[in-house]
C-alpha cells in the first residue's frame, strides 16, 4: 500500500474512531481507575473476541462490564456460575406447551450481546462445553434447532485467582478461545480516594448511551482495513514461533520452561488486537508498539508451562517478556 493511501486511511480512521474517546470518558464517569481493563474490553468488542478477567473480588469487574454495556446500548446478562448449574440454565431448553401439544424453545440468558460469566471455573465441564460452542461458533443448539447469536456477542468471564477449592480448571481448548486474559489489579491510592468520594454519595453517577452496537460492528470492518506492513506481520510471527521453538530464536533456556507454545489462534488474535489498538489510537497503520501493548494479554494464557517452570515460580508473563526482549523490533 502506498504512503498517500495510509494518510487517507488514517484520516478516515481518525474521523470514525472519535466515539471511542467518548466511550472511555463515559465509562470513566462511573468506574474509577481500571483504564487498562476498560481499554481491553473495548478492544475485545472491536476484535469479536472474548475476555477472561482474573482478579480478586471487589475490583469493579462486574460494574465495568455493566457500565460498558450501558454506554454502547447493548443487551447485558450476568450469569453466576455455580457447581449445580446445568447447560440448559445457560442456553435454554425445550418446553412442552399443553395447549398446542407442541414443544417450543425457551431461550436462555446466553442470548444477549454481552455475557458476564461470573466465576466461570465454578461450573462443571458440561456447562463449560455449552459455553464453548456459543463462544466458538456464535450459535447455540436447543433440541434439534440451531440459533445464531446476535452481533456483537462477547463473553466476559471472571475467575478468582485465590479460591481454588470447589473449582473446575478451564481446559486448554477453552482458554484458547479467549482473545485476552486480563489481570485486574488494585486501584492506586489516589484512585481509591476518588472512588470513596464518588461512591458514597446518595446518587451514583449513571452512564449515558454514547454509541450503538451497529457502530461497533461498523468499526470492526474498519479495523480489518488498517494497514499492517509485512515487517510487522513477521514480527508477530517471530513472537509466536519463539514461544514454540525458543532454541531457534536464541532462547535455549526457555526450552525446559515451556511445554506448549502459542497456537495459530494466538497469531490471529495478536494481529486483530494490534489493528484494533491502532484504531483506538486513531491511526490507519499498525506499529510494533501496538503489538507489544496487547502481547501479554493475548499470550499469557496460551503459553503452557512445564512443572520445572512452576517449581521455579516462573510465570507465563516472564516468558512473554523474555521473548519480546529477544525478538528484534522492525
Amino acid at each position: 500500500m502506498s504512503q498517500p493511501n495510509i494518510q487517507q486511511l488514517t484520516e478516515v480512521i481518525r474521523d470514525k474512531s472519535q466515539f471511542v474517546d467518548v466511550l472511555f470518558q463515559e465509562v470513566g464517569k462511573v468506574v474509577v481507575g481500571q483504564n487498562v481493563l476498560i481499554e481491553k474490553l473495548v478492544l475485545s468488542l472491536l476484535c469479536e473476541g472474548h475476555v477472561l478477567l482474573e482478579g480478586l473480588p471487589g475490583l469493579a469487574k462486574t460494574l465495568t462490564v455493566k457500565t460498558l454495556a450501558q454506554t454502547i446500548n447493548a443487551q447485558f446478562n450476568r450469569i453466576q456460575f455455580t457447581p449445580d448449574l446445568l447447560p440448559s440454565d445457560l442456553i435454554g431448553t425445550m418446553i412442552f406447551n399443553q395447549k398446542t401439544h407442541e414443544f417450543y424453545a425457551k431461550k436462555g440468558p446466553i442470548f444477549t450481546n454481552i455475557v458476564l460469566a461470573d466465576e466461570i471455573n465454578r461450573a462443571p465441564a458440561k456447562v463449560q462445553s455449552a459455553l464453548l460452542e456459543a463462544m466458538g461458533e456464535r450459535q447455540v443448539t436447543i433440541g434439534e434447532t440451531t440459533y445464531p447469536l446476535e452481533e456483537p456477542f462477547v463473553v466476559l468471564a471472571t475467575q478468582n485467582p485465590i479460591e481454588q477449592e470447589g473449582t473446575y480448571p478451564l481446559p486448554e481448548a477453552q482458554l484458547d478461545r479467549f482473545l485476552f486474559k486480563v489481570k485486574v489489579t488494585y486501584p492506586s491510592l489516589a484512585e481509591e480516594k476518588q472512588m470513596v468520594d464518588r461512591m458514597t454519595r446518595n446518587e451514583s453517577p449513571k452512564p449515558q448511551k454514547v454509541c450503538s452496537p451497529e457502530e461497533i460492528i461498523a468499526a470492526r470492518k474498519l479495523c480489518n482495513d488498517i494497514y499492517m506492513d509485512d515487517k510487522v506481520k513477521d514480527y508477530i510471527l517471530n513472537i509466536i514461533f519463539a514461544s514454540r521453538f525458543p532454541e531457534k530464536y536464541g532462547l535455549p533456556d526457555l526450552k525446559n520452561l515451556v511445554s506448549i507454545g502459542a497456537s495459530p489462534r494466538a497469531t490471529l488474535g495478536l494481529t486483530k488486537a494490534s489493528r484494533a489498538n491502532a484504531f483506538i489510537r486513531h491511526r490507519g497503520y499498525v506499529t510494533p508498539e501496538d503489538v507489544k501493548s496487547v502481547a501479554y494479554d493475548v499470550l499469557r494464557h496460551r503459553i503452557l508451562l512445564t512443572y520445572e517452570a512452576e517449581a521455579e515460580n516462573i510465570s507465563s508473563e516472564q516468558i512473554v517478556s523474555k521473548i519480546l526482549d529477544r525478538i528484534e523490533v522492525p
